[in-house]
């Protein structure tokens, strides 16, 4: 049983800038939902009241650092978007749950686990959407989980991973130290030109199941997510051979663990859906431009700095070749992302009539924007993100992780617990490929049992 205790909007402790404020071209293009992020810590001695008031206090105060979470945003044409800073807050509500922790599992993002998280009615005007969403829930064990949802629009990994991080140091009673940098406009498309001056095949339609005419067979079919973990042997295992594939001609620096881990996902991909040899397949994959950019971001840049890549082969050539050439496709894809190349990407949206066709809405069989399932993969990387560590005053999790993966062929790696070296790999995919897919997952590799399956239709 589940009890709904108190519902909160929480505004700034003080005043804070007010007027509206341009999103950059990178956010226009992000999905009209609320990434949803998971947090469970142990038993504790804390009522639920007291982590109420602590939460309550603590994020009121951190919303004057990070004021544009309490604003509302507003449309303005062709898809577009515009911050208006009103400070009129963000949603808290506090949950008693009969459940207890161990209920739950290896926290994999089920339907269950996405309870922990608000749920929002996106049949609403967009300027009645909270932009920032929190659910303190407080298990019968004493345990308790922190489920937040915070609009694509407004932050990529780095940046809700910066807020959240300042937000528990507030929560613990210390100080905050390092401010966000909020002016988005350093992400606009550059002024010297007036097109876009590469390809950019990450806006354009994914390739189809040869044979087919569009996405929505496919978009229709039963999903289900599935965890799995690689130990450190297991990585560099993959690594190992990754790098023993490549080319002896090729001087470049050795495949990194996760272009290893990358490409063996996207091989263990096509092998489980039974493609014909000639089938296009891509892999889009996620890149941080912060450092990429001439000069590199302000530190502490608060919003969406993140740009797909994409790869591409036919399913053939991954299979029968070894695990190099998939990672050395990932590597291509990433190495594209260079400072001139990102411009070009700012000024193909910036082009655009309207922008609503390149969201992707990150909701099971949702027939709108784009689709990056069968025959293709989508991959966000966490492993450089700093996840762990949220303290809010009960001690650090136990385990943090993505609260739901939207769609067929969605993939996140994230370092696993305790930051040992393993990685953790959730995806959502097929119900009908996900036997065979954990058999190729674990072909290559020492034996490993995923840690489950888990149904989230």
């Amino acid at each position: 049983m589940v009890k709904l205790m108190a519902t909160y909007t929480v505004r700034p402790a003080k005043e804070t800038p007010g007027g509206y404020r341009c999103l950059s071209d990178s956010d226009q293009v992000r999905a009209l939902t609320h990434a949803p992020i998971i947090y469970f810590y142990p038993p504790v001695n804390v009522s639920l009241e007291s982590a109420i008031e602590i939460l309550r206090h603590s994020l009121s105060e951190a919303l004057v650092i990070f004021y544009p979470l309490a604003g509302w945003l507003h449309w303005i044409g062709g898809g577009r978007l515009v911050l208006e800073c009103n400070a009129l807050g963000a949603l808290l509500i506090a949950v008693e749950s009969d459940a207890k922790i161990d209920d739950f599992g290896d926290f994999g993002p089920t339907q269950e686990i996405r309870a922990l998280i608000p749920s929002v009615d996106y049949d609403k005007p967009i300027h009645e959407l909270p932009l920032l969403l929190v659910q303190v829930t407080k298990f019968s064990c004493g345990g308790i989980s922190l489920g937040l949802g915070a609009l694509h629009i407004m932050t990529d990994g780095l940046s809700a991973s910066h807020f959240i991080s300042e937000w528990a140091k507030i929560a613990r009673g210390e100080q905050p130290n390092s401010s966000p940098f909020l002016d988005r406009s350093i992400l606009l498309a550059p002024e010297h030109l007036s097109a876009p001056v590469f390809d950019h095949p990450e806006y354009s339609p994914q390739p189809l199941l040869i044979g087919k005419q569009d996405h929505m067979e496919e978009r229709k079919r039963e999903s289900a997510t599935l965890t799995l973990k690689l130990s450190k042997d297991q990585v560099e295992k993959l690594k190992d051979k990754a790098n023993k594939d490549r080319s002896a001609s090729n001087n470049k620096r050795p495949y990194t663990r996760y272009e290893a881990v990358a490409g063996h996902i996207w091989r263990s991909a096509c092998k489980a859906r039974q493609h014909e040899s000639q089938q296009p397949t891509t892999l889009s994959i996620i890149v941080d431009a912060r450092n990429r950019m001439e000069p590199p971001l302000p530190p502490r840049y608060f919003g969406n700095a993140t740009f797909r890549v994409t790869a591409e082969s036919t399913s053939g050539e991954l299979v029968s070749k070894p695990l190099g050439y998939a990672s050395g496709k990932a590597r291509q894809a990433i190495e594209k992302a260079t400072h001139e190349y990102l411009q070009s990407s700012l000024m193909y949206v910036k082009c655009q009539e309207d922008v609503t066709p390149f969201r992707n809405f990150n909701t099971v069989g949702c027939a709108k924007g784009a689709f990056y399932g069968n025959p293709n993969l989508e991959i966000t990387s966490w492993a450089r993100l700093p996840i762990y560590g949220a303290d809010f005053g009960w001690g650090e999790e136990i385990y943090m992780g993505p609260g739901e993966i939207g769609y067929d062929g969605k993939v996140f790696v994230f370092p696993g617990q305790g930051l040992d070296g393993s990685f953790l790999v959730a995806l959502r995919l097929q119900v009908r490929h996900i036997d065979a897919f954990q058999k190729f997952f674990n072909e290559d590799i020492c034996s490993q049992k995923p840690l489950s399956i888990n149904p989230s239709l």
